[in-house]
């Protein structure tokens, strides 16, 4: 494979070796992303971003301007003191950078590969709010602080207050509840994250796939909370394998729910029941966690030649990124609005482009035809066009009458959206259950639910959430369950 980091590294080099005052920061550019070749990398599943070397990671730093009003910081949900850390990479004070990160965050290295940053920390800099010029680069200096300390072999453990036998849980083990659990640990309780699968890591797991965050990335973050006493219990459903009335009897004070919304979503629309027609949850979860890929794993999933992916989001891009990595001959995305309505991260559409994922937008499937067997053949495929902007600002789309054509397709994945599983909901007797969103409701300002000694944060009260929103979910619900706890002294 061609070493595209080390021919990157050489150039950056290059322009270390120039003299840069400091007044002429806003005059730098921002840095590229090393990145493995679109032909290359779309037969594998290594990871595609190869992160910044020690000189890219510094020459980068140099263009903050360590306002004396840091917006970046108000776009962080987790609160990260970005300049403070910056300014330590600045110093080439790589292992201190990754030490002011987790004073907030838990997964600095998870956040650094797939939080949005172009929408909160980034889109609030100086740079996009006053001069006009693409911002610090913030996840990749994230990242680059966090593999650095990992790669180091000096894995800091944040500090913790002495315990206090106070026995906590944390119910799901996604993004959301390892915030909550890191924070709860800080504060000195004893804490245990309940897991309905086999691994911990919930989305971060079988949701995002190995070429955008690896699974050993997750792995060590955890770990660490590990270290900070966090217990993690496998294989366990609440409100099937044991109820939280048995958890209250163990002497568990206080529970986040952070158990997510793993319940699909479909269009409800003819042939959707045929063969080869899978929810994202499902072909990603096959493919992410167990192991669909590897020959190794018997885990069946159908690869398909012509796949079709519904969906405009991030889990719309890894589904068709992850067909074609699985011999897919022409991968779809099919979207409903265009493309400048898509939610999905435009790193995400870019890379899918650059791996030769047909985007038809203004598109929209009405019906699915099978053969006789059963299995998916062809989508007929009605085309859009954009009208008034609905309840999410978005322009609604409108269908063309008599614009109906086929599209042969052998695999449909339909990323339409999720909702969160009722199993753990109806097993709480009173608890504020959101009706049609199935979410629960939540005091916005510490995520109480009307349960006392129940908070809940992520997916399950927002209905679909980034993770580093789950995890401000997560670190505020603790800050609510610690004074809830102290009330009770």
């Amino acid at each position: 494979m061609t070493d595209y980091k080390a021919e990157r590294a050489e150039a950056w080099r290059e322009e270390l070796r120039k003299s840069i005052p400091a007044k002429d920061r806003t005059n730098l550019e921002r840095v590229e992303m090393p990145m493995q070749d679109a032909v290359e990398r779309r037969s594998n599943n290594l990871e595609v971003n190869l992160g910044l070397t020690e000189e890219m990671a510094v020459k980068e730093s140099h263009r903050c301007l360590d306002c004396a009003n840091p917006t970046c910081v108000t776009g962080c949900p987790v609160n990260v003191n970005i300049p403070k850390f910056i300014k330590k990479i600045e110093a080439k004070d790589f292992l201190g950078a990754a030490a002011v990160i987790k004073e907030t965050s838990t997964l600095p290295a998870v956040c650094g590969r797939v939080c949005p940053q172009e929408k909160q920390c980034e889109s609030k800099c100086f740079y996009t709010q006053k001069l006009k010029k693409p911002a610090v680069a913030i996840g990749y200096l994230e990242r680059f602080a966090a593999d650095y300390e990992r790669e180091s072999g000096k894995m800091s453990i944040p500090e913790c207050e002495k315990p206090n036998g106070i026995k906590v849980a944390a119910i799901g083990s996604g993004p959301a509840s390892l915030a909550w659990a890191a924070d709860m640990a800080r504060k000195g309780y004893d804490v245990t994250v309940f897991e309905a699968l086999h691994e911990i890591g919930g989305v971060l797991k079988y949701g995002i796939p190995e070429f955008r965050l690896p699974k050993k990335i997750v792995d060590v973050e955890i770990e660490n909370l590990a270290k900070m006493g966090v217990k993690f219990l496998t294989n366990t459903i609440i409100g099937r394998t044991i109820t939280l009335e048995t958890l209250r009897e163990r002497g568990f004070k206080a529970f986040f729910i952070a158990a997510g919304a793993g319940l699909p979503r479909f269009m409800n629309i003819p042939g959707e029941n045929a063969n080869g027609i899978f929810s994202s949850n499902e072909y990603l979860t096959r493919v992410n966690l167990m192991h669909a890929a590897d020959p190794e794993y018997d885990t069946p999933v159908i690869k398909g030649k012509n796949v079709m992916v519904v969906g405009g989001g991030n889990t719309a891009m890894d589904s068709v990124r992850t067909a074609k990595r699985l011999g897919a001959e022409r991968a779809m995305i099919v979207y409903r609005r265009s493309e400048d309505e898509m939610p999905a991260r435009l790193e995400e559409v870019h890379h899918a482009k650059e791996e030769g994922v047909e985007f038809l937008t203004l598109n929209n499937p009405v019906e699915y035809l099978a053969n006789d067997k059963g299995q998916v053949q062809q989508a007929k495929i009605q085309k859009m066009e954009l009208g008034e902007p609905d309840a999410s600002g978005r322009r609604s789309p409108i269908p063309v009458e008599g614009s109906e054509y086929l599209v042969d397709t052998d695999v449909v994945v339909v990323a339409v959206g999720v909702s969160p599983n009722p199993i753990i909901t109806s097993a709480i007797e009173g608890l504020d259950v959101d009706p049609k969103r199935r979410t629960i409701i939540v005091n916005p300002e510490n995520n109480q639910s009307n349960i006392s000694d129940i908070f809940a944060g992520g997916d399950i009260v927002r209905g679909g959430a980034t993770v580093i929103l789950a995890m401000g979910d997560g670190r505020k619900a603790a800050e609510g369950a610690d004074e809830y706890l102290k009330s009770l002294k």
